[in-house]
């Protein structure tokens, strides 16, 4: 693996347990680091939210990504390629175009992560 690619987070819940259930160990902090490193950016955020707004199994051209940005289409492609290669993307070239859509379970594992489980409420 080159030292620009990320490992792809694992595809089952144990890889990273919620914040409430247990402290995460060095590889899972290390794995999760690079997918918020990858959010991080503002640019790459709302990249993120314009596929995902498609909904499961939805998919957009990057045609439509790139004019809602003040960027070159170079650097939009730089932004597509970290998340791809944080592994919260992906992609298929059809023709001249390409299309991107969020891969499966990627934003319920990290909002399973995020979300803290309430205790149960007593009643008298």
């Amino acid at each position: 693996m080159s030292k620009h690619e990320l490992e792809v987070i694992g595809q089952d819940a144990a890889c990273c347990p919620g914040l409430s259930v247990a402290p995460l160990d060095e590889d899972q902090a290390s794995e999760l680091a690079k997918v918020f490193k990858a959010l991080g950016d503002p640019v790459r955020l709302r990249l993120m939210s314009m596929i995902a707004s498609r909904g499961e199994g939805g998919e957009v051209c990057v045609c439509e990504l790139t004019p809602a940005f003040d960027l070159s289409q170079p650097t939009i492609s730089h932004h597509l390629k970290l998340l791809r290669q944080a592994g919260l993307i992906d992609c298929e070239r059809r023709g001249t175009w390409v299309y991107y859509w969020v891969l499966p379970g990627v934003l319920d594992r990290l909002a399973a992560f995020l979300t803290t489980t309430q205790p149960a409420e007593v009643t008298a």
